[in-house]
């Protein structure tokens, strides 16, 4: 299974986050209805900073090879990452509908889905095949 396309989206979707998290969050605050005091200002941004080292893990990973044992805790953590959120996402729709939140869950699910597949794949199919 070829894992560059997930790695290297994953961490486009996670960079956008991480960097409108670390240098938006009073816009942010302000999108979801949320007062911008100076604690969730922090809190922004240190999600923020945490988006950002899960993209640049995905962007330095991208090219290695992943499934099965290969690279098992960058996996899990994206999976688990995926999944975590995208149950907070849905929690959140159910108590209070939000376009915004519809799409992020949309792409989350997608991402999370991705993962179990790349964590359950083994990732010398493609080249036993082509060797044959």
């Amino acid at each position: 299974m070829k894992t560059n396309w997930l790695l290297s989206s994953s961490a486009v979707v996670m960079g956008f986050l991480g960097l409108a998290g670390t240098f938006l969050p009073e816009e942010i605050s302000n999108i979801l209805g949320i007062d911008p005091l100076p604690i969730t200002k922090v809190l922004m941004q240190i999600i923020g900073g945490l988006y950002l080292g899960f993209a640049m893990l995905n962007w330095f990973t991208r090219s290695a090879r992943i499934g099965g044992i290969y690279n098992r805790p960058v996996v899990l953590g994206n999976l688990i990452h995926f999944i975590v959120v995208f149950f907070a996402l849905i929690r959140q729709l159910t108590e209070q509908f939000n376009f915004i939140f519809v799409i992020l869950t949309f792409i989350y699910f997608g991402f999370a889905v991705w993962f179990i597949f790349v964590m359950r794949s083994n990732p010398f199919t493609n080249d036993v095949k082509k060797s044959l």
